[in-house]
């Protein structure tokens, strides 16, 4: 027996479970070691564990085991600026259109008009396939977005950001869809609240954050009532707002009770608000919101899945604007999956602030640590400072 341990995200059916990360004791399981028949399993069993150790030997497991090699194995790419503005055009392109699609389906919706939920699958099925083909250029179009419809817009975001999570995670294609599309209609039931009340630049009263409070199961019932809906999907948008430590709503639920899909969502939905800016505050830089997301880990959020998120998106995501000890100003375009703080960027502006004649490429992980040569991200800067439009370089 060879034991491997994971995360509840990367179990998958035909893998036996030999050891879970509390006393069997504390848990309804009637085996100590069973075999994981089928995804029902696997929610069942994440409302109780967070972690468990798989036997490789078991042919499930190892089949899965071999089929799924770490991220660190992978070859090195080389980066290629005209592929990421292909990568970026056609991500936009997707883009708009899912933006489109889904402001049709929530008017639909709304009017209580019969909606098939697979018209949000076949607008955002297109930014999955972007997200496998390069999660650079489509995080990087999610960090550069600009619009006033910050509902629709905010419920692709995310779909995006859960889309690169996933991956990360390893959640099957079928898990992957369930998931984007429980995103991209969390906010459904917002559609419900007047236009004053969302855009509203003044401090909500009590009454008015109940109102906001209501909108996941007013959502759920809404999206019920088109027929035909997933049940996991339904599940995202009803729990993206409980938290790890019970404080959440609309049920305050704990921990691994919240289904891992909804953890997900309730994650992405946080880290797209505190970077966007909102009529009520300000928006954070990439850094701080991932800085503010560490802060509240093994509170809010559960601890490993921030981690995870971290990992995926980079400290310092694609399409960042930051400042180096240099003096210099860059662009991040591309992510070092085994150096986070170390990405590859492009320098546009020199130590004195002016644009260089032209652009240099700079791979900070190749960079030494020490000497006149070293190399560092000393603060991410506000987009459009110093005149940069990151966007620019992308297109």
């Amino acid at each position: 027996m060879r034991l491997v341990k994971i995360p509840i995200g990367q179990l998958r059916p035909g893998m036996f479970i030999a050891e879970i990360d509390r006393p069997w004791l504390e848990t309804p399981f009637a085996l100590q070691g069973f075999l994981v028949r089928d995804y029902e399993d696997i929610h069942f069993i994440a409302r109780y564990v967070n972690h468990v150790k798989v036997d490789i030997d078991y042919g499930g497991s190892q089949r899965f085991m071999l089929e799924t090699p770490p991220p660190q194995k992978k070859p090195p790419t080389v980066f290629n600026r005209l592929q990421l503005r292909d990568d970026f055009q056609e991500a936009k392109l997707h883009f708009e259109t899912a933006h489109e699609s889904l402001d049709r389906v929530f008017e639909s919706i709304k009017n209580g008009i019969p909606t098939d939920v697979g018209a949000v699958r076949k607008a955002v099925n297109p930014l999955i396939d972007s997200v496998f083909r390069n999660k650079d250029a489509v995080a990087a179009l999610v960090r550069l977005k600009e619009t006033s419809e910050y509902r629709y817009e905010h419920s692709i975001s995310m779909s995006v950001w859960a889309a690169i999570l996933g991956r990360h995670i390893g959640l099957l294609r079928d898990e992957l869809e369930k998931l984007v599309i429980g995103c991209a209609m969390c906010d459904v039931g917002m559609t419900k609240l007047p236009e004053s009340l969302l855009n509203s630049a003044e401090p909500l009263n009590d009454k008015q954050r109940e109102e906001i409070r209501e909108h996941p199961m007013v959502g759920s019932q809404m999206v019920t009532h088109t027929g035909g809906t997933d049940f996991e999907i339904l599940a995202i948008i009803e729990n993206h707002h409980e938290r790890h430590n019970g404080s959440g709503y609309p049920r305050g639920m704990e921990g691994a009770a919240i289904p891992l899909l909804a953890r997900i969502a309730g994650l992405v939905d946080t880290y797209d608000a505190m970077i966007t800016p909102q009529p009520y505050s300000p928006s954070r830089s990439s850094f701080e919101a991932v800085q503010e997301l560490i802060n509240i880990s093994g509170e809010l959020f559960q601890e490993s899945l921030v981690e995870q998120f971290i990992q995926a998106i980079g400290l310092y995501p694609t399409g960042a604007l930051v400042e180096l000890n240099t003096g210099e100003v860059a662009i991040v375009v591309k992510q070092n999956d085994n150096r986070r703080l170390k990405p590859e960027l492009v320098v546009v502006l020199d130590t004195d602030k002016s644009p260089l004649p032209t652009l240099k490429l700079l791979d900070l992980g190749k960079t030494p640590l020490v000497g006149p040569d070293s190399c560092w991200i000393i603060k991410e800067l506000k987009p459009g400072s110093y005149g940069v439009n990151s966007e620019e370089f992308f297109v």
